[in-house]
């Protein structure tokens, strides 16, 4: 069963924002409840440091083509992004995980 990573996300941020709510104490009139990190902005952000590291190893890796790098600068850099990627995929799973979770509850 593939489950796709937006209907994961979305519903891992509906959970999220219902379990803040539940556990924040109401506003009063007039006053705005403190807001929690938004899931989807944090995934965002990730997403965007995986897809930056990667860029930054891949100018290196033509930069050192190109004679003008450095080997171990490459190398550094290339495990980086297989780090960052790593870790974007653990995420992913959980997330995926806590989806399928969500969707075995009984209403």
């Amino acid at each position: 069963m593939t489950i796709p990573m937006s209907a994961a996300t979305a519903a891992y941020n509906t959970a999220s924002k219902l379990i803040d709510s539940r556990l924040t104490p109401t506003a009063a009139v007039g006053e705005q409840a403190p807001q929690g990190a938004d899931f989807s902005k944090l995934l965002s952000q990730a997403l965007q440091g995986v897809e930056d590291t990667g860029k930054a190893s891949d100018q290196k890796s033509l930069d050192l083509v190109n004679g003008k790098g450095n080997l171990v600068d490459v190398v550094t850099s290339v495990a980086q992004t297989q780090l960052a990627v790593e870790g974007l995929v653990a995420v992913r799973d959980r997330v995926i995980s806590a989806y399928q979770s969500i969707m075995q509850m009984p209403i």
